[in-house]
């Protein structure tokens, strides 16, 4: 996060809406929060497969029992815990950049069927203005580089 000091917002002009230290700090949510939703699939085609088996449902309603039982498996097989912060991804591309990084800036994206939260990095070198610019992946599960380029950044 970039933290502007309230002299400088006020001297720019920042408006209310975009000053960052207002809101105070972001965090991601955490995909962990999956786990709970699948709980609730899961539990919905038990309940719909016990009323099917008392009578009070169709037999074509395993279909519904089924597709409950593949969303809440879905829902669990992408619940995450992501161990690496947005500082964190930021010091393991710094070090992995062969240029002094002045700005940067991470987002999480998610990749796969089970959807893994890997950090987007994007780095820029310190000097003014950044003749160097740099990507780099790091999975937030696992902290593991998964890919990096680097070039000279075009004015």
């Amino acid at each position: 996060m970039v933290h502007v000091p309230d002299q400088v917002a006020r001297q720019a002009g920042v408006p209310h809406d975009l000053d960052s230290t207002r809101l105070g700090p972001f965090t991601v949510p955490s995909p962990r929060r999956r786990a709970r939703a699948g709980l609730f699939y899961l539990v919905g085609a038990g309940l719909v497969a016990i009323a099917i088996v008392a009578g009070q449902l169709p037999a074509g309603m395993w279909w519904a029992v089924a597709l409950l039982l593949l969303i809440g498996a879905l829902h669990l097989a992408g619940a995450w815990r992501i161990q690496v912060d947005e500082h964190q991804a930021l010091a393991v591309a710094a070090s992995e950049v062969p240029f002094a990084v002045g700005h940067a800036g991470a987002a999480v994206s998610f990749v796969g069927w089970r959807a893994r939260p890997v950090w987007n990095v994007l780095l820029y070198s310190a000097d003014e203005p950044p003749t160097q610019r740099g990507w780099v992946r790091v999975d937030a599960v696992s902290r593991e580089l998964l890919g990096s380029w680097v070039e000279h950044n075009p004015i």
